[in-house]
């Protein structure tokens, strides 16, 4: 197996218009808890994303305690997470981990 570079992993907390304080009060909690950084609230689906969505960055060597927090802390909200390898459509395809029900991802942008 060759060497594979994970920079980070990007955690996206998938939400509707009426959960969006759900997602901010996990993101602020993550955030705190994990130091990391959290992206724009977007209330429109963004780049291969189905709907309203925030990214947080996970540094590699922290993802494990981050995913283990958000699969019970998430509410019933979906998280998309991968990795971020530089191979855009494998990290949205291959690298993937899914907290509640997967989702379907606008991969066009990655052709």
């Amino acid at each position: 197996m060759t060497d594979i570079l994970i920079r980070d992993f990007h955690a996206h907390i998938y939400y509707d218009a009426g959960d969006v304080d759900r997602a901010k009060e996990l993101a602020a909690e993550v955030q705190q808890r994990f130091g990391v950084a959290v992206g724009h609230f977007h209330l429109k689906p963004v780049g291969p994303h189905p709907r309203g969505s925030v990214q947080m960055t996970v540094p590699a060597d922290r993802f494990g305690d981050v995913a283990t927090f958000l699969s019970v802390a998430r509410g019933g909200l979906t998280i998309f997470a991968h990795a971020s390898t530089g191979d855009d459509l494998a990290d949205h395809t291959r690298n993937v981990v899914w907290f509640g029900p997967s989702e379907p991802l606008d991969l066009t942008i990655f052709y």
